[in-house]
Parts: structure tokens; sequence; C-alpha cells
């Protein structure tokens, strides 16, 4: 799937806005063998229908009797943007520690974008590659043959 390589001892973070496995290949990019080091998991995320009670509001135009709808806030959006920041605060602690040299990023598109606006300048330099899946329940050899491939 990945058109790059995944050498050994590389990080492999496989994430989305509620769970994130740090995976640590102790293969070779050829026969790749991936360990699970950490998994993050954030708190109850329900939908932000199931989140919000209140009406979206109303505003009133300072001329004239127009009315005008404020949009309800997505607080489901708004809990996987914290998570996200959650993910690269972590690797950030973990780069500085000199815990990985090289990063490769599994995550679905929307959560890629988040990550990257929340990511360090220590992280940006060891990204190797990214890959736009959702595989955060997939088995962790199913993903290991994912990335094989």
């Amino acid at each position: 799937m990945p058109d790059f390589l995944i050498h050994h001892n590389a990080l492999i973070l496989v994430g989305d806005g509620r769970k994130a496995l740090f995976l640590r290949n102790r293969g070779t990019p050829q026969a790749l063998d991936l360990v699970v080091e950490h998994i993050l998991d954030s708190a109850d995320n329900p939908s932000t229908r199931e989140q919000g009670t209140d009406r979206p509001g109303r505003v009133m135009q300072s001329v004239g009797s127009a009315r005008s709808a404020v949009e309800q806030t997505d607080w489901h959006t708004l809990e996987e943007e914290k998570f996200a920041a959650i993910i690269a605060e972590a690797l950030y602690r973990a780069a500085l520690a000199n815990g990985f040299t090289e990063l490769v990023i599994v995550a679905p598109p929307k959560t890629l974008g988040m990550l990257r606006q929340s990511f360090h300048k220590q992280v940006n330099d060891r990204i190797h590659g990214e890959v736009p899946k959702t595989l955060t329940s997939t088995p962790v050899d199913e993903i290991q043959r994912l990335l094989a491939a």
C-alpha cells in the first residue's frame, strides 16, 4: 500500500479522532514485525447531537428587524481536535527524548489534517510517510500485512 519503505525501529502511528496506536517495526523493511508500544484512547466522544441540547442561537441585526441563525457548535469535531493535539504532544515528547528517528502516520484524511496543524517541527522533520486510511480497529497483524504490501 505505501510507496515507501518502513525501516527497522520506525515508529508507526495508527490513529483517528478517538484512538491512537503507537507501533514499532522490530523487523526489516522487507519483513515488517509491528509491536504495540502504547495506546491512547480518548474519553467518550458521542456525536454532536448527543452532546448539545440547546437549539442554535439567533442574532438580531443592529439595523432593522432582521434575524440570523448561528451555526450549532460541532462538539464532536472539537473533541477530535483536542485528541489530535494530545497525540501531537505525545509525539513531541518522544521526539525530544529521541524515541524515534522515523515516523509513519496512518490516519484518515481529516485526522491527518488535524495532526499536521498540531505537529511541532521536531516531529515534522521525522515524518517518513503518510497513509490516508482508517485502520485503528484493524488487528495489528492485518495492519502489518497492509503496510508491507
